[in-house]
C-alpha cells in the first residue's frame, strides 16, 4: 500500500466534507436572516431553528478545518524492523488467516483511506484499538472486540 496515497486520501475526503459543510452553513445561515423566515407567530421557530443549524455546519467545518491540519502534519515516513507503532503508521492485523490494515491518523477515526487499489482503516491514538496499537510491534498481539468478546490479532506488519 501507498502511505502517502492513503493520506492525501484522507485529507481529500475532509475537505470535500468541509465544502460541504461550509455551503451548508451559508444556506443555513441565510435562511435564518431571510426576511421570509421572520417569525409569524408565537411557536414559529423557523429562524431560530435556522440560525442553531448554521450554527453546528460552522463548528463541524471548523472541526473538519482542524482536522485537515493535524492530517497535513502527519509524516508518510516507512517505520524501521522493530519500531514501535506511532502516528502515521500503517499497520496489518491478523486473526485466522485473515488480514485488516489500519492508518494510525491524528483524527477522523472510521474513515476509510484508498490508494486505489487497497484501503485501509483510520484509528486514531484516542479509540481502543488506536490506544492499544500505540507502541506496539511486529510480533505482538491485541485484542480486538467483535462486539460479542475479545480476539486476539497479530500485528502482522508495520509500515
Amino acid at each position: 500500500m501507498d502511505k502517502s496515497a492513503l493520506i492525501k486520501s484522507v485529507i481529500e475526503r475532509l475537505e470535500a466534507e468541509l465544502a460541504r459543510q461550509a455551503e451548508a452553513a451559508l444556506s443555513s445561515r441565510a435562511e435564518a436572516t431571510d426576511g421570509e423566515s421572520r417569525q409569524e407567530g408565537r411557536y414559529d421557530m423557523r429562524s431560530q431553528s435556522a440560525a442553531y443549524l448554521a450554527e453546528g455546519q460552522s463548528r463541524l467545518a471548523a472541526e473538519l478545518a482542524a482536522a485537515i491540519q493535524a492530517w497535513k502534519g502527519v509524516p508518510s515516513r516507512a517505520f524501521g524492523p522493530g519500531e514501535g507503532i506511532a502516528l502515521g503508521a500503517l499497520v496489518t492485523l491478523e486473526a485466522a488467516g485473515k488480514r485488516a490494515a489500519y492508518l494510525v491518523g491524528p483524527q477522523a477515526g472510521g474513515l476509510e483511506a484508498t490508494d486505489g487499489a487497497a484501503a485501509a482503516l483510520v484509528v486514531t491514538p484516542g479509540s481502543p484499538l488506536g490506544r492499544q496499537l500505540l507502541g506496539r510491534r511486529a510480533g505482538d498481539t491485541v485484542a480486538v472486540s467483535d462486539g460479542r468478546r475479545a480476539v486476539a490479532h497479530a500485528v502482522a506488519s508495520v509500515e
